[in-house]
């Protein structure tokens, strides 16, 4: 098998799983949305990272006395229709890297990352990934079973909850800004001040 270790040895219309994705030895960082490369945007803004890490740090804190844990990107989650039964790896055409998730089965843990979609998925917003995290991972992560879903706004600085009903859409619970506290759907006594969520040094 020729080893790939540059994008330019990959064709960009052809389709490819989660098989072909592990024999890939290339710097770019890229996810794999239903058999398409996508290439993900170049290293993240300071205001981007440090609103990363002030989540991470209060997830962090609020998990280590609970039975889920959250993980941050680059972190591989393997996602499929939430209908189907646990896949093969040539089967798996959508591996994606979200900023945040939070897993609460730890038999969806691997070596590799996560298998199947997590309890809860936060996406911060950028020039670069915004349509896709608005509209195409929106979708994927509705369609795999992500029971909570944020999307976090840097410049409005604001949230959007999203939570998956009964029926397996997804639902605007609320939007939040400045001043605000927001509690994930699942978990309730974790109460988060936005104005945390959003101190950051840039603000450009």
């Amino acid at each position: 098998m020729l080893k790939i270790t540059e994008l330019s040895q990959l064709d960009l219309q052809q389709t490819y799983s989660y098989a072909d994705y592990l024999n890939w030895h290339i710097k770019e960082a890229i996810e794999l949305i239903k058999g398409k490369i996508m290439l993900m945007s170049p290293a993240p803004n300071a205001k981007h990272q440090a609103i990363s890490m002030n989540l991470s740090s209060l997830l962090h804190h609020y998990f280590k006395h609970n039975n889920c844990r959250v993980y941050a990107a680059p972190f591989d989650v393997r996602l499929y229709n939430r209908e189907q039964s646990c896949l093969a790896n040539t089967e798996i055409h959508t591996v994606v890297q979200p900023d945040l998730c939070v897993i609460c089965n730890p038999e969806q843990i691997d070596t590799q990352g996560c298998m199947g979609a997590p309890e809860w998925i936060i996406e911060i917003l950028s020039k670069g990934n915004a349509k896709r995290d608005i509209h195409l991972k929106y979708t994927l992560y509705q369609e795999s079973g992500v029971a909570e879903y944020w999307l976090v706004y840097p410049d409005m600085q604001a949230i959007h909850q999203f939570i998956l009903d009964d029926n397996g859409l997804f639902q605007l619970k609320a939007m939040y800004t400045n001043d605000d506290m927001v509690s994930p759907h699942r978990f309730p006594d974790l109460a988060i001040d936005v104005n945390e969520i959003f101190d950051t040094w840039n603000n450009d």
